[in-house]
């Protein structure tokens, strides 16, 4: 017995020391990849010595004798830092992810081969001016050279994602920023996915009805819609749910997901310290690591620092000394869906105003992982890329003997965004920047911007010249052979919003409604925000002046004005009623709730059971008030729509009569519906958290999900990749955290400000920002996620041009020195 005890034990030690040096080897391998940030290289291209001093947040601050060798070290620094991820968007654009990652991927790459980014990227390469096209080509030779260093130094392949996939890494080319700046165009745009969203809801419902549950911006007049029906006959109701396939891998937004932002400033005379103040804080999906990398950069026009994508040679949000800029998407209605009829005689063809034409047709060959090739046909029209029937379900909404066609934007094969957003960050006064944001195409943006004598607010982007005759008005498919409904060009810039130092000495915008023009100039019917915008005036006039502190604050207030409107409205003929219940049933629990939402002030605080209450009740609320009439597609209305819920709950023409179910004899109340959808919030809470209604907290449910898209499902390494915290705020609170909307974890905050930064032109050094995780996309490097726990508390980093404090306590400084080869 003590024999067998023995070997077992030696046996056991044995198998611990095999996997201890297994472990070993493993890190030692997967940290190769680790850049040494004081390591010096020697690198063809250079004209001069450049430094990279990365200060103690891992920061790079980016000084050189010209702007391209600038550039040169900034696709250096992106590389050694985010590769994988620039590598992963480069093949989201080119429509060659399932190379990697197999059948997954497909109908991702199809989609993406029938926009055709990638191809009109290359297109518009000759488009850019000569000061952009060799800072691109700057960029790619930094990106470049440290590929290279990975070939002959054995550095782990570049990335522990390369040992899992593919390491074949291709050069970086000019295109491929030019490609990723349209993928976030894409990423920012949900108008295609609400004009099928409003055509299937209007074969569901009648006017009346669509006009509650797809409610306009309350300010502005209803617009009067012709049925889709009546459009395109033929097509019949559809009730279940649009899904996006929730591949994060998936560049498309679902309706609601779509690129949101705050961006506010104040004129020196309404800051305390008597120069301009500006936040911004751009939201996209979460992800690990996040789409945002910290740079400063010392160019010819001065320095800069603020926020860049990996993969592009811009500050997208940031400063220079005197000069501010930041960003919100402007909601332009930028997208419209087209009904195509195609001839029955000849299916190449398709009809037009002019009669029948060919469709421009093309094959492209999807590789994919383990799998056979797949060739798919891309076809084309004079409105744009022909869609396939799975794409936003748009096939439910198209006749036989049709297809549907895009008209967008972004498909400019001679886009010159990326020559307009260098220029931005080379502006030094509004007057330029504005000038600068003559030739942004898309993304269409909100400028927010300040300097010593000002501030101001300009839309840019290409916004469509639609005809006043326009049958669906950029809401529904039309029939693309009308001429009425097709694109008449581009309105003219000196047409986009535009403000510039209001009387009241403040501007902002949280994606609301910028103006209140009728259509066509309307820029838009679909607006990002109704609720932010409120609780932002709030607090704007609460002072006579204002403060870095006090932008800081409002950054990241938590209040909902949803809350605060709507549960008076829904608690009405609940609280403070009836006898007190027996402890321990049902009737207890919801008198409780009650109570608690009845004396809360709204602040979606994480550590709060009030939040989950409320948000869980106004949910279940919605879902009573909206399934039996749609069935399955209630499923598509994820997130409480406060204009809803308003209309309903005030009457507004006869909105109650959604409370009553169709589906059962009795005839209820509004008062009934809160009732019973409260039951239901409190039924479903406890199963989830328990009886102790004290110990819920929202920020159990409402947690961000900043998961690495690829390794973020697997089991074990999602504990090592992903970064999961408990956070505050809501859909609709400043600090914005949008919740999922289904699933088991309805409530997981997916999607808000990546970034934040708050500018002060009195003190320009004092200015701060952060991002959500870290500078680092490698999961053992110690700045992958550093920035998490300053980011969830709502803290900065130093946001300072100053070298020499940069320097003082730098964690490394790399020296980048000119080869003899010039290439």
């Amino acid at each position: 017995m003590f024999l067998v005890f023995r070997w077992l034990l030696r046996i056991l030690i044995g198998l611990f020391v095999v996997g201890a040096l297994v472990v070993g080897v493993g890190y030692w391998f997967l940290s190769r990849s680790l850049p040494d940030y004081s390591e010096d290289f020697s690198l063809p291209g250079l004209t001069a010595p450049v430094e990279i001093v990365r200060n103690s947040n891992d920061v790079p601050h980016i000084f050189g004798k010209t702007d391209a060798d600038v550039f040169h070290a900034l696709g250096f620094a992106h590389a050694q830092d985010r590769l994988w991820q620039m590598t992963l968007l480069r093949r989201t654009a080119q429509g060659r992810l399932s190379e990697l990652f197999g059948q997954r991927t497909f109908a991702t790459d199809a989609m993406m081969r029938r926009l055709d980014l990638y191809g009109l990227a290359r297109s518009s390469v000759e488009a850019q001016d000569p000061a952009t096209r060799a800072a691109l080509q700057a960029y790619a030779d930094g990106v470049n050279d440290w590929i290279r260093q990975i070939n002959e130094g054995a550095r782990g392949r570049g990335a522990p994602q390369f040992f899992l996939f593919s390491s074949d890494i291709a050069a970086w080319q000019p295109a491929d920023s030019i490609a990723i700046l349209k993928l976030l165009a894409l990423q920012m745009s949900d108008k295609m996915a609400n004009e099928v969203l409003r055509a299937r809801m209007s074969l569901i419902l009648p006017p009346e009805r669509l006009r509650d549950i797809l409610p306009d911006d309350p300010n502005q007049a209803v617009v009067a819609l012709p049925q889709y029906s009546e459009l395109v006959p033929g097509v019949s109701p559809d009730y279940q749910p649009i899904r996006v396939a929730g591949d994060p891998l998936a560049p498309f937004p679902e309706v609601g997901m779509a690129g949101a932002s705050n961006a506010w400033a104040a004129a020196p005379s309404k800051s305390a310290a008597g120069g301009a103040l500006l936040a911004n804080d751009p939201h996209l999906p979460f992800s690990a690591p996040t789409i945002w990398y910290l740079a400063r950069l010392e160019l010819g026009s001065g320095g800069v620092i603020g926020a860049t994508i990996p993969g592009m040679p811009l500050i997208l949000s940031g400063r220079a000394q005197a000069f501010g800029w930041g960003l919100t998407t402007a909601y332009v209605d930028d997208q419209d869906l087209h009904v195509e009829e195609v001839n029955a005689d000849n299916p190449e063809e398709y009809r037009t105003p002019d009669g029948w034409k060919p469709f421009r047709t093309e094959r492209s060959i999807i590789r994919i992982k383990d799998a056979a090739p797949i060739t798919v046909t891309l076809r084309w029209t004079d409105n744009g890329p022909v869609l396939p029937p799975s794409q936003y379900d748009v096939g439910t909404i198209t006749p036989p003997g049709h297809v549907m066609s895009l008209s967008w934007t972004a498909l400019d094969p001679a886009d010159t965004s990326m020559s307009a957003a260098m220029n931005l960050m080379h502006a030094n006064s509004i007057d330029a920047a504005i000038e600068a944001g003559k030739d942004f195409v898309a993304p269409a943006q909100n400028l927010m911007l300040a300097d010593a004598n000002g501030i101001a607010m300009q839309t840019v982007g290409a916004i469509p010249a639609r005809d006043p005759a326009m049958q669906g008005q950029g809401r529904l498919p039309t029939p693309g052979w009308e001429s009425r409904n097709r694109w008449h060009g581009i309105a003219p810039y000196e047409q986009n919003p535009a403000e510039r130092d209001p009387q009241s000495g403040i501007l902002g915008n949280t994606n609301n409604k910028t103006v209140d023009r009728p259509f066509p100039e309307h820029v838009s019917f679909d607006w990002g925000d109704t609720e932010r915008i409120q609780r932002w005036l709030t607090l704007m006039q609460a002072r006579e002046v204002h403060t870095r502190d006090s932008f800081i604050e409002t950054q990241l207030d938590t209040v909902s004005t949803t809350m605060r409107q709507i549960l008076p409205l829904i608690g009405a003929d609940l609280w403070f009623t009836g006898e007190t219940a027996p402890s321990g049933t049902p009737e207890r629990l919801r008198q409780r709730a009650l109570t608690m939402t009845a004396q809360w002030n709204g602040e979606m605080n994480e550590h709060m059971p009030e939040p989950l209450i409320a948000e869980a009740w106004l949910s279940a609320l919605q879902d009573r008030l909206i399934r039996d009439d749609l069935g399955p597609m209630a499923d598509q209305f994820g997130h409480v729509d406060e204009v809803f819920l308003n209309r309903v709950f005030r009457n507004e023409d006869g909105a109650a009569a959604w409370c009553d179910i169709k589906q059962s004899a009795a005839v209820e109340t509004c008062a009934d519906i809160a009732q019973l959808s409260l039951d239901d919030a409190l039924v479903w809470l406890t199963e989830r958290y328990g009886d102790n209604i004290d110990s819920w907290r929202w920020g159990d449910a409402h947690q961000a999900t900043h998961d690495d898209p690829v390794l973020g499902n697997l089991p074990i390494l999602r504990y090592l990749v992903n970064i999961r915290q408990s956070t505050s705020g809501g859909d609709d609170t400043l600090n914005r955290g949008v919740t999922k909307g289904y699933g088991v974890d309805p409530f997981q905050n997916v999607h808000g400000a990546g970034y934040r930064g708050v500018y002060d032109f009195a003190d320009p050094d004092s200015s701060v920002f952060i991002t959500a995780t870290g500078q680092s996309g490698h999961p053992l490097s110690r700045f992958y996620d550093d920035f998490g726990g300053l980011w969830r508390r709502g803290e900065y980093v130093p946001m300072s041009l100053d070298a020499d404090l940069a320097r003082a306590a730098a964690v490394g400084i790399t020296h980048l020195t000119p080869s003899g080869d010039t290439r």
